[in-house]
């Protein structure tokens, strides 16, 4: 999950009214083909909603310029609100076959996808002819997206996480915004320390419910050295020492300090709502979600950094990284193919346009200069370009994410089926958040149990 947008589940009540209806997501093979006057008809999701009115406009004027350039081509744009950032509703769009011609999904979803039979090969298509940075992108984020050397979807995000924070409240409590907590202990002084300011305020925050609470539990699991499951992933893995040791921090903050905040089963707009209204320390998440703090939650980003993930004792040993992309599916024609690769190549993967248009995004409120989206390999041509671009137009105070960049920590990827063990783990998590007598062993025992029906029934 990222943010993109990342990988959350948003809490708001988003109005999803814009572009086609959620309904019009299922139109007949007849509606989305090439037309009597030869042009060819996509419908695209996750068009941006209407709190996000520049990022809307945006996408709107980036549509009639795409149109310009291509105009034997026409974009259809459907906003399904919510449901392009949470899992849940996507898994129900996915077995409603309500989803677009070219649709959203997270790199978690490629399992889900292909079993729901909507997802189409596109590997002949996505060529250079059709992305002309196709060659730039990191092979690594084609792979994700890749089931037996067929290729089902293109990469448009890819983020790790670590730990954002509140340089506002860490210097009204004391503490030294350039030595953010370097590991768990750190991070529970800290956390102390915030929440004893009041008003409401949370040393640190963290998710349970919405699939979010599984997504954290496993980048939490991966700072100790831990695995979701075993490597051959037929087991679940997390029913061990590194496990309880995830639940006894937040436990600890939770009702030995009481700096985590009363409210609990916190989805992704619920906790960044309140880490826009100043009401959080810290929490770990992907340079995006400073990003959607300022963009949605009406934050400022010069109240925020990064620093790396922590570790129990140490530096962590892992992090969490995802990301997203867009699928096609199945039925579209090679026309259809090539036109929803060169909306995406244009949105999503040119520097200079789309996602990279930064001279556009500088004078808006909206965050320039972050490290992230990380699609283009290292050292490739796109990759100088979007440097260079981003560096040029930088409106945040890079020197922010300097800690985070500096401390580099090994990503470790998503789990095999990881939506479906997420919402088993959601569990787990808001147990130890919003029970003070919750039994960690029992939780865990529990949530091991599921999830090795659950990859049991799909061996």
């Amino acid at each position: 999950m990222s943010v993109p947008q990342y990988r959350k589940a948003a809490a708001l009540a988003l109005v999803a009214g814009l572009g086609l209806s959620l309904t019009a997501c299922s139109t007949k093979s007849d509606d989305t083909t090439s037309d009597a006057g030869g042009k060819v008809t996509i419908t695209v999701d996750c068009q941006p909603v209407g709190s996000q009115k520049e990022l809307l406009k945006n996408w709107n004027d980036d549509v009639v310029e795409f149109q310009r350039q291509n105009p034997n081509i026409v974009i259809k744009s459907v906003s399904v609100g919510e449901q392009c950032n949470n899992p849940p509703d996507f898994t129900a769009r996915l077995a409603g076959g309500t989803v677009t011609d070219v649709f959203y999904g997270y790199m978690t979803d490629l399992q889900q996808v292909l079993d729901s039979g909507q997802a189409m090969d596109i590997t002949q298509y996505a060529t250079k002819d059709t992305v002309p940075t196709w060659d730039s992108v990191d092979p690594a984020l084609k792979e994700v997206f890749t089931d037996g050397g067929k290729l089902y979807a293109v990469p448009v995000k890819n983020y790790s996480m670590g730990l954002v924070y509140n340089k506002v409240l860490f210097q009204q409590a004391g503490l030294d915004v350039n030595n953010p907590p370097k590991t768990w202990g750190e991070v529970r002084d800290a956390a102390k320390k915030i929440s004893a300011l009041g008003n409401g305020i949370a040393g640190y925050a963290e998710y349970s419910a919405g699939n979010t609470g599984g997504w954290h539990f496993t980048s939490l699991l991966y700072s100790q050295g831990g695995q979701v499951l075993t490597p051959d992933g037929k087991k679940a893995d997390f029913n061990n020492a590194m496990g309880k040791q995830v639940l006894q921090n937040l436990k600890d903050m939770r009702y030995g300090d009481n700096s985590m905040g009363a409210r609990q089963l916190l989805q992704w707009g619920d906790l960044l709502t309140n880490a826009g209204a100043g009401k959080v320390g810290m929490f770990i998440g992907a340079p995006d979600a400073t990003q959607a703090i300022v963009s949605q939650f009406q934050g400022k980003f010069q109240d925020w950094a990064m620093g790396p993930l922590p570790g129990q004792d140490g530096p962590a040993k892992a992090t969490l990284g995802g990301g997203e992309g867009y699928f096609f599916k199945k039925g579209l024609s090679p026309e259809q193919v090539k036109a929803g690769l060169k909306w995406i190549a244009y949105q999503k993967l040119t520097p200079g346009k789309g996602q990279f248009d930064y001279v556009r995004a500088k004078p808006q409120n909206y965050p320039v200069g972050l490290p992230q989206p990380l699609l283009f390999a290292n050292g490739s041509e796109a990759q100088k370009q979007e440097l260079e671009l981003r560096k040029a137009n930088a409106n945040v105070d890079t020197t922010n994410f300097a800690i985070f960049e500096a401390n580099p920590v090994p990503i470790k990827g998503e789990p095999r089926n990881a939506q479906a063990i997420y919402a088993v783990l959601d569990a787990v998590m808001s147990g130890v958040l919003t029970n003070p007598n919750a039994n960690v062993d029992a939780l865990l025992k529990t949530a091991e149990d599921k999830v090795n029906k659950l990859l049991a029934a799909e061996s």
